[in-house]
């Protein structure tokens, strides 16, 4: 496995291309490309990794991807499961900001447009009041044709570019561009964590899986990552553990043990950090907000 480059199927010409997602569970695989991605979850939850950043996603989110950022929105494990009859639905428009370069760009009430799309290089919340504009335009794209649908794309812009529209979710670009060696190390670990975080893990055996010495690893890690491998350990669990608290009805304390804490006082200690408030916080206050995105 690696970091696929994809390129996304579309003609030269094209500024978009819009793109339907409904399966049972969303493409699992790290990835980049140089489009930038705008993706609204309809339908399904689970994690996604953007850049540096590990979060949930669920139905209402609304996420802009700078180009080339390394990402996957990877499904909860319930979903992988036929017999569940889960569904993961999710529209997205992919921007090519390069089709601009020659002759539109040059128009100089859209340099503020060019300067916008060249900054994107990280992963994105798009939030409240900009998201429900969007998401309408956005759904209404299918039925649109040429002019009306340029017309609509630059409302989509013109949104994204509000004052407060987004919420910047990384902590560092530096995740751009990975080669192939360094994608299929990133892939291999990525996918141990999330599928082994629930229980102790050596860092003699993470650094295995990328066939590395525990030296040469934490320097990798954390030159890609600008995070330890503890830390971003810890992002992962605590992730998982929000995830339990807002679906089940699980102890504080049974949740910590399930997501691979083995001490309380500790697990207390990082999810405060991580999320700025306790389990029992962030479990009250996420229940009374699950009609809309985060």
């Amino acid at each position: 496995m690696k970091v696929i480059s994809f390129k996304i199927p579309k003609s030269n010409k094209d500024f978009i291309r819009y793109q339907v997602d409904d399966q049972p569970y969303f493409y699992d695989k790290l990835h980049q490309h140089p489009e930038i991605q705008l993706s609204y979850v309809l339908e399904g939850e689970g994690k996604l990794i953007g850049g540096d950043y590990i979060g949930l996603f669920r139905p209402g989110d609304l996420f802009l991807l700078g180009h080339d950022v390394p990402h996957v929105f990877r499904s909860h494990k319930e979903y992988y499961d036929e017999h569940n009859g889960l569904r993961s639905h999710a529209i997205a428009v992919f921007f090519d900001h390069r089709v601009f370069t020659s002759g539109f760009y040059s128009i100089e009430e859209l340099q503020g447009v060019r300067k916008f799309f060249e900054q994107l290089t990280g992963c994105y919340r798009v939030q409240d009041a900009a998201r429900e504009a969007i998401a309408r335009h956005m759904l209404a794209l299918p039925q649109t044709s040429n002019l009306e649908r340029v017309l609509v794309v630059l409302q989509i812009v013109q949104q994204l570019m509000r004052p407060g529209a987004l919420e910047c979710l990384n902590v560092t670009d530096q995740m751009h561009n990975l080669n192939e060696r360094e994608g299929k190390r990133m892939e291999q670990v990525l996918h141990f964590l999330m599928e082994q975080s629930h229980r102790a893990i050596s860092l003699e055996e993470v650094a295995s899986i990328a066939n590395m010495s525990r030296e040469a690893f934490c320097r990798f890690f954390k030159e890609r990552t600008r995070k330890t491998y503890v830390h971003y350990l810890n992002e992962l669990r605590v992730t998982n553990v929000c995830q339990l608290l807002l679906h089940t009805d699980q102890t504080i304390a049974g949740v910590a043990y399930a997501c691979g804490f083995a001490n309380l006082s500790h697990f207390n200690r990082v999810f405060f950090n991580i999320m700025g408030k306790t389990p029992r916080e962030y479990r009250e206050g996420s229940n009374e907000s699950l009609g809309g995105g985060k």
